[in-house]
């Protein structure tokens, strides 16, 4: 597999992660998984994120599951792997593991203990140093997940200080500005080129992100085609046709977004699309009500029309 590198652009797939009913694993379902997201013409996948429910591994779970998804990848499109850690020691461990077994990279996001700005900039300089000099890593910035917000000036530090950070997944919102801004230092010369995929719930900015020069997008949706498209459309210069295709699912997008379901929500359509098996999520997690699973089932209907209609 080959590294990621500041060149990177499409659809990377924030991927879930099947379980069975009792909780346990759904190899199964990975591989049916992860052949429907490449059949959809994701770039690349991510796995072990947030949505990946990527806390509630065991270690041994974690290698299980990125090994399985690695195996059916299969060099096909690269794999990057939140190795975000409470100290440096595990982050080490699963990241030789995993780039061991043939991940493009790995994803770190701060933790909440850092707050000020010299301190968050001190921490990715150790982030730096214990991935080592031949591993690429992504700088996940999601301050509603972490807790921490990293202003423009110190995200522009910390790509500077980091020559192994070759991307920069942008979750921040409202953070259409600082996109722009970390765009024109590019374009002025005062940071090397980055990749800048963005993951604002969904894609939910996807068509403004990309015209404010975002690279594509590292987030999940039930319905991974429809970045696919509206990244294939803006490329094109179809504009648009982009925002056409974007707003067809904005509906869906827009409830399987809500805090606290949103996960209940992807894998309950991911199942009723026959990707995985179950919809389980493991405990603490949400369960959709019957109210929920009606909204679901008429939005996904009107989904289907406004589709048709756009042809």
């Amino acid at each position: 597999m080959n590294k990621l590198d500041r060149t990177a652009k499409g659809v990377y797939l924030i991927a879930v992660t099947p379980f069975t009913e009792d909780g346990a694993l759904d190899l199964a379902s990975t591989d049916r998984m992860v052949d429907f997201y490449l059949d959809c013409g994701v770039t690349g996948l991510t796995i072990l994120g947030i949505m990946g429910e990527a806390t509630k591994l065991t270690a041994e779970e974690s290698r299980t599951f990125v090994k399985q998804v690695l195996a059916r990848a299969a060099g096909r499109v690269p794999v990057v792997v939140g190795a975000s850690a409470a100290g440096f020691a595990p982050m080490k461990e699963l990241t030789q593991s995993v780039m061991a077994m043939g991940a493009a990279g790995v994803m770190v996001a701060p933790p909440s203990t850092v707050r000020t700005d010299d301190q968050i900039v001190a921490y990715f300089e150790m982030v730096s140093e214990t991935l080592g000099k031949d591993v690429p890593w992504v700088l996940q910035d999601h301050p509603v997940s972490t807790g921490v917000q990293m202003a423009t000036n110190v995200i522009l530090r910390i790509l500077k200080n980091s020559p192994t950070c070759v991307m920069l997944k942008h979750e921040d919102c409202p953070g259409l500005a600082k996109l722009s801004a970390i765009r024109t230092a590019i374009t002025k010369g005062e940071l090397n080129r980055i990749s800048i995929l963005t993951g604002n719930g969904g894609g939910l900015f996807l068509p403004e992100e990309l015209s404010r020069g975002a690279d594509g997008a590292m987030t999940g949706f039930a319905y991974p085609e429809m970045m696919v498209e509206v990244c294939k459309a803006h490329a094109a210069g179809k504009v648009e046709r982009a925002h056409d295709i974007f707003d067809a699912y904005l509906p869906l997008a827009r409830y399987e977004q809500q805090p606290g379901i949103g996960l209940a929500v992807r894998k309950h359509i991911m199942a009723q699309r026959g990707v995985i098996a179950s919809a389980a999520i493991r405990k603490p997690g949400p369960k959709l009500s019957p109210a929920d699973v009606a909204d679901i089932e008429r939005l996904t209907q009107r989904q289907v029309k406004r589709l048709a209609e756009l042809g």
